[in-house]
């Protein structure tokens, strides 16, 4: 009976090291090299009050404001004006109790179907194209895809990546610029929370380390840092949140992760368990093809 035991458990873990090399092989033959930001001739400009194109900025020019505000929308002609109201209202109070204070909100439409780009225009016509631009994607990119665009044409000294659905309240951005800690959990659905650990667990365990929620949309970057990790991002969608902190991990930039406040609002993307799967694949594939050399990062590599 022992040697059968034995057999059945030698077998097993024949099974689980000839699956793993399988996976591996197929996460280092299908990965893409790090995409680079290709701009359709339309993506190249925005247009301005009068509706004119101007060209956008670069990430390498000089920064010119103090804080960019990057919006990635996919069909958020409802949510958005909820976010761009309190977001707005925020920034001008700001700007009047402190008038070197300077900031632009960049929304980008991720090739929505419906009409977020015009329903963003509209800011722009209320506050100016120096404070509020629109810059509408030829087709959609993912999340990723959608903030790497927006940060790569962003003029501030630090970048806000801010959801459109307004989950996370805006006033919360001087907690992150004061660099606060002690994180502490806010109130989710039971189903959602329980997925949420299982791949909580999957980013600590494959991926990041010390980070307890690697999916919130309210991330503040230097100009430095995010012109750093999103030239070396390769992947565009859902998991690109766990790429970017790997990145930074990497080249050792100080991450410090604070409690804000946050409300569960409804149309989310999301598709519950289907999302989870198809991101802890992306989580599984993300370290396999670090480790074995199908992506690398270079301590000394030049910015594109």
């Amino acid at each position: 009976m022992a040697p059968l035991l034995l057999q059945l458990a030698a077998l097993g873990a024949a099974l689980v090291a000839a699956a793993l090399i399988l996976i591996s092989f197929v996460a280092f033959i299908t990965a893409t090299e790090m995409p680079q930001l290709h701009r359709h001739e339309e993506e190249k400009f925005f247009l301005n009050v009068r509706g004119q194109r101007e060209a956008l900025p670069s990430i390498q020019d000089s920064p010119t404001k103090q804080l960019s505000v990057v919006v990635p929308s996919y069909n958020e002609e409802k949510r958005l004006p909820v976010m761009m109201d309190e977001a707005l209202g925020y920034l001008e109070d700001r700007q009047k109790q402190d008038p070197t204070f300077t900031y632009e909100v960049i929304i980008v439409d991720d090739g929505s179907k419906d009409q977020t780009s015009k329903v963003a225009f509209k800011y722009c016509q209320k506050y100016g194209s120096d404070k509020v631009r629109v810059i509408t994607l030829v087709k959609n990119r993912g999340k990723g895809g959608a903030i790497r665009m927006g940060v790569f044409s962003s003029r501030g000294k630090k970048i806000l990546m801010a959801d459109a659905d307004g989950a996370t309240k805006f006033p919360d951005i001087e907690k992150l610029e004061k660099g606060l800690n002690d994180l502490q959990p806010w109130p989710r659905s039971y189903f959602r929370t329980l997925l949420m650990y299982g791949f909580h667990f999957l980013v600590w365990f494959l991926c990041v380390k010390g980070i307890r929620d690697t999916q919130c949309g309210f991330k503040l970057l230097t100009r430095e840092a995010a012109s750093r990790t999103f030239s070396s991002l390769h992947i565009e969608r859902w998991a690109f949140d766990v790429e970017l902190l790997y990145i930074a991990q990497f080249f050792k930039i100080p991450i410090a992760e604070i409690a804000v406040n946050w409300t569960e609002i409804e149309g989310s993307k999301l598709v519950p368990f289907w999302s989870w799967l198809q991101m802890g694949k992306d989580l599984l594939f993300i370290r396999l093809r670090y480790l074995t050399g199908a992506w690398r990062l270079e301590q000394t590599r030049k910015m594109n």
